[in-house]
């Protein structure tokens, strides 16, 4: 039976998912149609095209940091309430560019919306924040299976809404994305916050917690970390290449298509159980198989370019996501101070969106200069350091009980 302070915690985790299925679809707008758009709006510098996918993923890296800050400033509600605004300003931004043919305005867009994604990648922590540890892991998780339903409604608010406005292409689908925006303000009215979260005068003499660099140092602190940055960066150096793969390889853009949409299922749907495998096995297990289950696709993909070895690749890919990402998110509350909460997840998401920037940005390079089974052999080196240090810590989880 869940304490008081539990069930109000998945209350929240509720309301967040909710949160998180509406800004999840916002991002899978711009990952669908970023570059289709850049290359309408820029026609003969095609090479060009996809900077405004770039500076998506550079916006959310840059707002992490503020995003964790103003959160802890403001409140959880009226900070996420911010991010919505933010995101529906992004919209209309890139709206407005398309409708005007300005492909540098409609780079500015898409860097707001990223600006409002940092925000969305705080839910998982703030639904954490007041459950027991007991609770810690199923809040997280069941925050993150809101990306279900954002795969499903990214991709259809595209197919519905990018036409509205012909001739002028794809301009429907980014007013729509503002208005999804401004509609979550309706679902994130819904947070309650908890007693421990309700701002407070600063208490002269309370702890003010470690510099940041010091936080990070810390040995549970950098393996949490290292695992979320590792976890992370596979999935997303591999998920790009791979419809570039599968299209050279003499397959078709619907092939490429079912295949994402099999990984995105994969990476959120275990959400529903993840946490509670946390709960029984502990986070620093769960994320050990994440990795090698990301090892796991990178054997699968070397095995074969036949769409089985493809689709079974991308479905282990997003399985090995769910359980590294997850585990790794739980060990870092598990391992932060509360003075200094704040901080430690910023740092966090500032690390690891920053190397994604850089493993999604490259992965088309990559492929272009040492191909797809290349690609692959590259996850062998990545998992190999945070498993060998996860290991270490079982060691000495083994020695301690003794």
């Amino acid at each position: 039976m869940l304490s008081d302070q539990d069930r109000l915690a998945r209350r929240n985790s509720y309301v967040l998912a909710l949160a998180q299925a509406v800004g999840g679809a916002m991002m899978s707008i711009n990952v669908s149609l970023g570059g289709l758009v850049g290359m309408y709006l820029l026609a003969a510098q095609s090479e060009l095209a996809t900077v405004p996918v770039t500076t998506m993923i550079v916006g959310l890296a840059a707002g992490t940091i503020p995003a964790a800050m103003l959160l802890e400033r403001l409140g959880r509600r009226p900070g996420f309430m911010l991010g919505a605004v933010i995101a529906g300003a992004g919209g209309l931004v890139a709206f407005m560019a398309i409708m005007q043919g300005s492909f540098g305005l409609f780079a500015l867009g898409t860097f707001v919306t990223g600006v409002a994604a940092s925000f969305v990648q705080q839910y998982r922590f703030v639904a954490a924040e007041t459950a027991t540890p007991a609770y810690k892991s199923r809040a997280i998780a069941t925050v993150l299976a809101g990306g279900i339903l954002a795969g499903v409604i990214g991709p259809q608010t595209v197919i519905w809404a990018k036409d509205f406005f012909l001739p002028t292409a794809y301009a429907g689908a980014y007013l729509a994305q503002a208005a999804l925006g401004i509609g979550s303000l309706a679902i994130l009215a819904f947070y309650k916050a908890s007693p421990l979260q309700k701002r407070v005068p600063k208490d002269p003499a309370a702890p003010k917690g470690r510099p940041v660099l010091v936080i990070v140092r810390q040995p549970k602190v950098a393996l949490a970390i290292l695992c979320a940055v590792v976890s992370y960066s596979i999935m997303s150096l591999v998920m790009t290449a791979a419809p570039l793969a599968m299209l050279a390889c003499g397959f078709t853009t619907e092939d490429a298509a079912l295949g994402i949409q099999w990984h995105v299922i994969a990476m959120f749907a275990p959400s529903f159980v993840t946490g509670r495998l946390i709960a029984r096995f502990g986070a620093e297990t769960i994320t050990a198989i994440g990795l090698v289950l990301l090892g796991a696709c990178g054997v699968t993909a070397l095995l074969g370019i036949a769409l089985g070895n493809f689709y079974i690749a991308l479905i282990l890919l997003g399985l090995g996501w769910n359980f590294g990402f997850i585990g790794a998110t739980t060990m870092l509350t598990e391992a932060q101070r509360p003075e200094e909460r704040a901080r430690t997840q910023a740092a966090n998401e500032f690390i690891m969106f920053g190397v994604v920037a850089v493993a999604s940005l490259s992965s088309g390079i990559l492929f272009s200069a040492i191909g797809w089974q290349s690609i692959n052999w590259t996850i062998f080196g990545l998992i190999a350091g945070p498993l060998i240090l996860l290991a270490m810590t079982f060691r000495h989880l083994r020695v301690a009980r003794v």
